[in-house]
């Protein structure tokens, strides 16, 4: 299954269902992205802040400055990766 975003009521947050069990709750910041290989792959994508995953979805809040046009396709592209 293809990896579909959708908004959140928090113009900064996209949802991301992947389609399959990511595991967590789990929530990551720069300071720890390190610890799973998804979130390390998502924050080298400029402008991530945080990253959260639960079951069959990965929410991914960027900084106000960033621009999701930018962000979706590359976030997606890691996702797809990984759990496509």
């Amino acid at each position: 299954m293809p990896v579909v975003s959708q908004f959140t009521p928090n113009p900064n947050a996209l949802k991301f269902n992947v389609g399959r069990e990511v595991g967590g709750p789990r929530s990551y910041t720069a300071a720890n992205a390190s610890d799973d290989p998804v979130a390390g792959e998502l924050f080298a994508i400029e402008g991530v802040v945080s990253v959260f995953m639960t079951s069959d979805f990965v929410t991914v809040t960027k900084s106000p400055d960033a621009d999701w046009a930018d962000l979706t396709s590359l976030t997606e592209e890691v996702l797809n990766r990984h759990f496509s």
